[in-house]
């Protein structure tokens, strides 16, 4: 089972911040590396930051560091990015995805994706 996602707002100014979630049912996401993803108008969809398996390691891409901060709250079962400072170029589709293989980095993931996806869910950042 994938979680459910959703997004509070989905529509924000530049410079704005916006938190996205994924509740869990069925699975524990503390048993998963986490990762966000993104797809923007025309391009590919793309690592936004993710979270290992190992020893707690992450990676976010460039754009987004400072920025963007991923985190999980074991007590609700649920995993977070929140995006603060926002620019239009952020806007896109963003999904949460899910991987068992416990042996792949952070950077891994980011870059080739993982197994399990959830429904993307619009974001757009614009004045």
């Amino acid at each position: 089972l994938m979680s459910s996602c959703g997004v509070w707002g989905g529509l924000v100014q530049p410079g704005g911040s916006l938190r996205l979630s994924c509740a869990a049912s069925g699975f524990t996401f503390d048993d998963y590396a986490i990762g966000w993803f993104r797809q923007a108008p025309g391009k590919e969809r793309e690592g936004v930051s993710c979270i290992s398996l190992h020893g707690g390691g992450t990676y976010s891409r460039d754009s987004v560091k400072g920025r963007f901060t991923v985190s999980r709250d074991s007590a609700t079962n649920t995993v977070y990015l929140q995006m603060n400072s926002l620019k239009p170029e952020d806007t896109g589709v963003y999904y949460c995805a899910t991987d068992l293989r416990r042996y792949l980095g952070a950077n891994h993931f980011c870059k080739y994706g993982m197994r399990n996806w959830g429904k993307g869910t619009q974001v757009t950042v614009s004045s």
